[in-house]
């Protein structure tokens, strides 16, 4: 049984994202099945038809309808979950930002794929609905994801938060890779979550309307708080991570992992799944004798500009691969706005971007190690292409 609280299994990263909000206990769960999210919505049945799960799970007709009920569901002091990918993302658009504009601390889980006719691994989806209000957290592991999904919950639902959260995952590479996980004690992630306060937000003896006709300037007012917010969610997801380190051993940097950064003069920058693989190429440059290290953005939104500029600051080149692309720039998304947050900090420095991994492809150590190498001959200051393509150039 994958529901084995307290023990290691091999699990996909699906059947992880299952056990995490079985973990949590939702009072509501609302979905509908799409590749490749679709069986953490069939584990997560499972676990309700075994009894190990006391939750409500709604089966709609669409996500558009998944996502409205548990905007009523958490307006009204419920705890929920959702999870989606691809298309049903673009379905449930509507109510997704009217979820961050009511400030409800929904946990939704997207596993990641592109956004055209084919099924495959890629981050589009997920950057494309980046500035819509939700706080988005990528993820490297299946240990990953579960963790991750746990403290989502902590971070969303803090009073001086309040805003939904995805967890971000690579489809494919992480939705059906099995890895070893270990499974928390119920007992512990209970003393870690306490139960949703409740909000009081939905009150039959004191009726009101949510979601329609809200004023030019009580929409202002609301969009500089939740700006606001985020700033606060910065602060509240690196003490979540140091709390939850206390109590399971885990931590994973809070906002951004740095791995062999210190001494580093080359930087590789990254996000997802292809963090591993980046680990392994550091490791094996290391041996060398050329100084790299890798910057894992666990956090797009809100964008950890302070601390990226802070550990990236003398350092001599920045490659940043991503797994996306950014229309307008020529650039992938994760590169574009580390450019920026290194200009604001007056961080100035050769910074390449690499684009690799749609439809998808791998991003091999092949690729990886090509990227390192032209970032090196940018730090030295070689002119390079300010984007390449890893697959084509």
């Amino acid at each position: 049984m994958i529901a084995a609280k307290g023990k290691v299994k091999l699990l996909d990263g699906n059947a992880a994202a299952a056990c995490g909000a079985l973990l949590c206990k939702p009072d509501v769960i609302a979905g509908y099945p799409i590749t490749p999210q679709t069986s953490i919505l069939e584990h997560l049945h499972r676990f309700r038809a075994d009894g190990l799960l006391d939750a409500e799970i709604i089966n709609t007709e669409g996500e558009h309808s998944a996502l409205s009920v548990l905007t009523g569901v958490s307006a009204a002091g419920g705890r929920t979950f959702t999870a989606t990918s691809g298309q049903g993302l673009a379905f449930m658009y509507e109510p997704y930002h009217m979820a961050s504009t009511l400030r409800l601390p929904i946990v939704m889980v997207l596993v990641t794929r592109e956004m055209d006719v084919t099924v495959t691994a890629g981050e589009q989806d997920a950057i494309g609905v980046r500035d819509a209000g939700w706080i988005q957290i990528y993820v490297e592991s299946c240990q990953e994801i579960l963790d991750s999904i746990i403290m989502a919950y902590k971070v969303a639902e803090a009073p001086e938060v309040l805003l939904p959260l995805n967890v971000c995952y690579d489809g494919f590479y992480l939705s059906h890779l099995s890895e070893r996980v270990e499974i928390p004690a119920q007992e512990d992630v209970d003393n870690f979550l306490p139960p949703l306060k409740k909000q009081n937000r939905l009150d039959p003896e004191s009726p009101m309307h949510l979601c329609i006709g809200i004023p030019p300037p009580l929409l202002t007012e609301a969009r500089y708080k939740q700006c606001a917010a985020f700033q606060t969610a910065k602060q509240k997801i690196d003490q979540v991570d140091r709390e939850f380190y206390r109590i399971f051993g885990r931590s994973y940097g809070g906002l951004i992992e740095e791995y062999r950064l210190e001494d580093a003069q080359i930087v590789l920058v990254a996000m997802g799944s292809c963090a591993g693989t980046v680990k392994v190429v550091v490791d094996k440059k290391r041996e060398t004798g050329l100084k790299v290290g890798l910057v894992k953005v666990r956090v797009l939104r809100p964008f950890p500009h302070e601390r990226l500029a802070h550990v990236l600051r003398g350092k001599k080149g920045i490659g940043v691969i991503d797994r996306n692309v950014c229309f307008g720039w020529n650039r992938g998304t994760l590169a574009m706005e580390l450019e920026s947050a290194l200009r604001s900090a007056d961080a100035l420095m050769p910074v390449v971007s690499f684009i690799d991994g749609l439809a998808g492809s791998d991003i091999t150590v092949e690729h990886i190690e090509r990227a390192v190498d032209i970032t090196s001959k940018a730090a030295q200051g070689i002119a390079t292409k300010e984007a390449v393509w890893l697959a084509l150039d």
